[in-house]
């Protein structure tokens, strides 16, 4: 039988000798005067202090009973772990998440998966935007570090296996939307390729043969990222030469503005494709606006497939044909095996999200 249930109570009687000092240091806002202790909550509870202690590290062996028992007593009282103390004892039990900007509708979606796989664990999320410049993204990534988080879920980070690679040996990583295979942490990759191959035979059977690609812009920055956007392309370009069709490529920001901007370039040609796909449903979106501005119909003049199935893409008025690549199970999974990695797995684990296409009002035959 646990020591937890059988029926001593250390913390009744003060003994708090065989808990750790970190955890007689956690605590949290004050109550009546004074901050609530652990040995509040186990007076509290009626149980043991280091059951409390059990409980909150998430440890093996917690019966269910017990755990809910913990839980009530630190909700009635308004227990907060002291975040310094627990880093003290080795886990800060914070998650740190860097995206590459809040403004992606996409990569919200990611962190949602992250936050609901994290929800039922002692761990805590802290997200950062680490913009576009690998530098910058360096200084986002060190200062999650420098904050003693147990773990890293990097998405998208525009920076060299390199660094990836040193960073992963010091602390347990799980890096998202980048192709390619790593040793020193974990990856979650859309199989981008063939997310790809699947719009052009899409839009090759319903008999479209000018089919134009947005890609992201390198920024000048090497093309050998193997990111998404350039994984896409390179499906893009595979799928569309293996159907004997000439690739047509216009870079762009994968932004509203910049599908805008190449959907009027595009859609302004003396022969214009018949179909775009944009590397993006948020580049799609610009592109729909585009054609409205020049007058054409879609999808009767011209179709129009995104890439990401985001929820605005899903919307009546929009409608707009896509690939879904599940941004929710991407950040779950991320997350899955991040706790994997901080539980000591050192294997590497490459996770690939199979693409499905999701056809829409937004393409169609050509007239």
């Amino acid at each position: 039988m646990d020591d937890e249930e059988s029926g001593r109570d250390d913390a009744v009687q003060g003994d708090a000798a065989t808990v750790p000092e970190a955890d007689r240091a956690l605590t949290a806002r004050s109550t009546g005067g004074r901050r609530v202790t652990i040995q509040d909550v186990a007076r509290e509870a009626q149980v043991s202090v280091s059951a409390v202690s059990k409980v909150l590290r998430d440890a093996y062996g917690v019966s269910p009973q017990m755990r809910k028992k913990v839980t009530a007593a630190i909700e009635h009282l308004g227990y907060r772990p002291h975040a310094g103390a627990r880093a003290m004892r080795g886990r800060s039990y914070t998650v740190g998440v860097m995206l590459v900007e809040l403004s992606s509708p996409f990569q919200p979606e990611i962190v949602e998966g992250i936050t609901d796989e994290l929800d039922a664990t002692p761990f805590q999320e802290i997200l950062v935007a680490g913009g576009m410049s690998p530098e910058r993204q360096k200084r986002s990534i060190e200062a999650l570090v420098d904050r003693q988080v147990d773990g890293l879920i990097l998405i998208a980070p525009w920076m060299d296996k390199s660094y990836l690679d040193r960073l992963g040996s010091r602390l347990p990583t799980v890096v998202v939307a980048r192709h390619g295979g790593a040793d020193r942490y974990d990856t979650v990759v859309d199989d981008d390729h063939e997310g790809a191959r699947l719009v052009v035979k899409h839009l090759v059977d319903l008999g479209h043969r000018r089919i134009a690609f947005t890609s992201l812009s390198s920024g000048g920055l090497e093309r050998p990222f193997v990111l998404s956007h350039t994984a896409r392309c390179d499906g893009y370009v595979q799928a569309a030469q293996r159907h004997g069709l000439v690739p047509d490529i216009t870079e762009t920001s994968y932004t509203e503005e910049g599908g805008y901007r190449a959907g009027l370039e595009l859609l302004s040609r003396p022969a214009p494709p018949t179909a775009v796909f944009a590397g993006a449903d948020i580049t799609a979106l610009g592109v729909l606006r585009a054609a409205e501005e020049l007058g054409l119909r879609v999808p009767e003049d011209v179709s129009v497939v995104g890439y990401d199935n985001i929820y605005i893409a899903t919307i009546g008025r929009i409608s707009l044909t896509t690939v879904d690549q599940s941004g929710h199970l991407t950040g779950s999974k991320s997350a899955r095996l991040l706790l994997e990695r901080i539980d000591g797995r050192r294997e590497p684990v490459r996770y690939i999200v199979a693409p499905r296409l999701i056809p829409r009002s937004t393409s169609a035959s050509p007239s």
